[in-house]
């Protein structure tokens, strides 16, 4: 049996290429969270998405260095985003919603924890924000709903920060209570 030492090699240079990668990417994420103060979980979502697109890479370079031609797995790679485009144009929201969340994670001023309205001419919800995902905002408003609102709607909407809210002085207390 005749080992391809170069094909080894080539596979063995791309591992230490995708580690060396991926160490760089979570020491950028984790430095930017830090300073601009991000949840943990919403940091766990933009990691599995940056380790989701470099091993698609590696993949796709893997399979060139082990011999799949470029020109086969060119027609491979472009029915598969046929697929998924179709896929994709059928949901486009989930697509827009994945991006938002990118986005949301990197400029927008919003944290978990803040108390929040959503200025719309349908809905005025006022409430404090639970948790964002890939897909989602959830707030719990100050009547006590559960609300989930796509990432790509959040980007659209009017969103007003507030303060958190004051505890009730001890004179205005004893006025509710009469």
């Amino acid at each position: 049996m005749i080992v391809p030492k170069d094909e080894l090699l080539h596979t063995l240079l791309l591992i230490v290429i995708m580690i060396v990668t991926s160490f760089i990417i979570k020491k950028a994420i984790r430095k930017f969270s830090f300073v601009r103060a991000i949840e943990v979980n919403r940091r766990k979502v933009i990691f599995n998405i940056c380790y989701f697109v470099i091993y698609l890479i590696s993949g796709f370079f893997l399979a060139l260095i082990w011999g799949v031609k470029f020109e086969d797995f060119a027609i491979f790679i472009s029915s598969v985003l046929a697929v998924l485009g179709v896929g994709f144009f059928a949901q486009w929201s989930i697509l827009s919603n994945i991006t938002a969340s990118f986005i949301l994670f990197f400029y927008h001023p919003i944290r978990i924890g803040n108390r929040i309205k959503i200025i719309d001419k349908d809905y005025e919800w006022t409430g404090s924000v639970k948790n964002i995902t890939a897909f989602y905002f959830f707030i719990e408003t100050d009547e006590g709903q559960h609300i989930s609102i796509p990432n790509a709607l959040v980007m659209q909407k009017a969103i007003e920060i507030l303060a958190k809210e004051e505890p009730i002085e001890k004179e205005e207390k004893e006025l509710f209570e009469e």
